[in-house]
């Protein structure tokens, strides 16, 4: 089977945007047709300020929405990025790799450098590595599809550089990956501000749907969505930003289509309406689910833990390959 491995960043409540545009696909499609590992990868959460309770709470919070979302411990592997030594551990031989030119035209490191340099803050040294420790996650695993969005491109285009370098030096040792765009996945823009994807870091809350949302929020924030001039529905994403990413959720939830969608609405507020309570009647079943896991902590933690078992015997031996191919001497037993 296909290997795939894809994770989330503990860095903020999921969202709709999450879920619509990743972990529904992994729960319907991916954890059912290759052999799937999905990963809190909570050590990137460390590259720039945090509060080090959130990160916990947060990593629990996303696991056990992974499994509320209808990962199936029995078909994937989940498990917590952490709690798995062997990232850390190929993270440095990628480093001795790659270069710091590589890591400097990264597109997001020029991004979240310029905004912590605005603030006035200090820019993290794993702020500019951390797309190394990204590789080594893909690696590790023999990794042969990686899905992700135009965002993250670039970080598996790094890490299938490091991999064939790392190959041609040392000797043949990693899988070269892919980078897939799954045609499935919606990309859920943020109601405030339809031209920018819905992140869970974001600050701007009325914008952005969490999982974990009550229903009268999910409905408010929705109707209160930034629209665009003029009333026709039309789908059109350049011109029609904000009425285009409602008809794309609609659609998403429903399974349709928003150019077939946008014939049918005549106003801004019935096309709001519906796509409100389609999200919630969508996020219903994920947050009973939720509950239920969380008045069971300790299967959560099992499932945990035996992800990161399941984890490390994959990737075990092709780190330890890796330590003698670059010239380590073999630990004694």
């Amino acid at each position: 089977m296909t290997r795939i491995f894809s994770g989330v960043k503990p860095t903020g409540h999921l969202t709709l945007g999450n879920y619509l545009g990743a972990v529904r696909r992994w729960a319907d499609v991916d954890q059912h047709q290759a052999d799937a590992l999905f990963c809190i990868v909570d050590l990137h959460a460390l590259t720039v300020d945090h509060d080090p309770g959130r990160v916990r709470r947060l990593s629990r919070q996303a696991a056990t929405l992974l499994l509320a979302s209808g990962l199936d411990p029995e078909l994937c592997t989940v498990f917590v990025q952490s709690h798995v030594d062997e990232h850390a551990r190929l993270s440095y031989l990628l480093e001795c790799v790659a270069t710091d030119g590589e890591m400097r035209r990264m597109i997001q490191y020029k991004e979240k450098a310029a905004r912590e340099r605005e603030r006035g803050g200090s820019v993290r040294l794993s702020l500019l590595t951390y797309p190394v420790l990204m590789a080594a996650d893909i690696l590790a695993y023999g990794t042969d599809d990686v899905p992700v969005g135009d965002d993250q491109t670039q970080h598996v285009e790094l890490a299938r550089d490091l991999a064939v370098r790392f190959n041609q030096r040392y000797g043949q040792t990693f899988v070269v990956p892919r980078a897939t765009r799954p045609t499935v996945a919606a990309r859920v823009m943020n109601l405030q501000e339809p031209t920018s994807k819905m992140g869970k870091s974001d600050d701007v809350g009325p914008g952005v749907v969490y999982l974990l949302d009550e229903p009268d929020a999910v409905r408010k924030k929705i109707m209160r969505a930034v629209t665009d001039s003029g009333s026709d529905v039309v789908h059109d994403r350049a011109a029609r930003p904000g009425v285009s990413n409602l008809l794309e959720i609609l659609a998403a939830c429903e399974g349709g289509n928003p150019e077939a969608l946008s014939g049918v609405y005549e106003s801004y507020g019935a096309l709001k309406k519906d796509t409100a309570e389609a999200v919630v009647e969508l996020l219903r079943p994920v947050q009973e689910r939720h509950k239920q896991l969380c008045a069971d902590p300790a299967y959560v933690e099992g499932v945990l833990r035996q992800g990161a078992e399941r984890a490390r015997e994959m990737a075990r031996p092709r780190v330890d390959s890796a330590y003698r191919a670059i010239g380590l001497l073999p630990a004694v037993e």
